[in-house]
């Protein structure tokens, strides 16, 4: 059983762990947007502040995505004590509800709404890119692997 005092750790910890995992899933996606351009026809196709705006959009849906995949995960499988307990299903939850909108987005804005479409390098998977599914497999997984071993203060149970 966890006191007082051990509670306000654990939310400090939580709220600094958040905010962490944030600040480097946005910088992280930030780099992956970029990076991924080639893969979309906004890339050949439009003018350089098109591009610049397109960046600045996905990265944006990118933070709003990581924040409401978090929350909901905390919601759906949180504890009190997390971080220190119940880290890794937080983190499971997280990434499978990140690659779940990435697919129903991808799939909405490129075969319903077509507001944006991929290039020929775009490799796909059932018409969805590989690529976003990839950003949302490994951003949210890397950034709870790299911050994980910061929130062993109390033993996990």
């Amino acid at each position: 059983m966890f006191d007082q005092t051990q509670l306000l750790h654990i939310s400090l910890t939580r709220s600094k762990l958040i905010l962490q995992f944030l600040a480097l899933t946005t910088a992280l996606n930030l780099g992956w947007e970029i990076l991924q351009l080639p893969l979309y026809t906004v890339w050949s196709e439009s003018t350089l502040s098109a591009i610049a705006f397109a960046v600045v959009h996905c990265s944006v849906g990118d933070v709003l995505i990581t924040a409401l995949s978090l929350t909901a995960a905390l919601i759906l499988v949180g504890s009190r004590q997390w971080p220190q307990v119940g880290f890794f299903p937080v983190a499971l939850v997280t990434c499978e509800l990140g690659v779940a909108y990435t697919v129903f987005s991808e799939w909405n804005n490129t075969v319903v709404t077509q507001a944006w479409a991929y290039s020929s390098l775009m490799p796909t998977i059932w018409g969805i890119g590989i690529a976003p599914i990839g950003q949302w497999l490994t951003i949210p997984a890397f950034a709870f692997w790299h911050l994980q071993p910061h929130t062993k203060t109390v033993a996990f149970n």
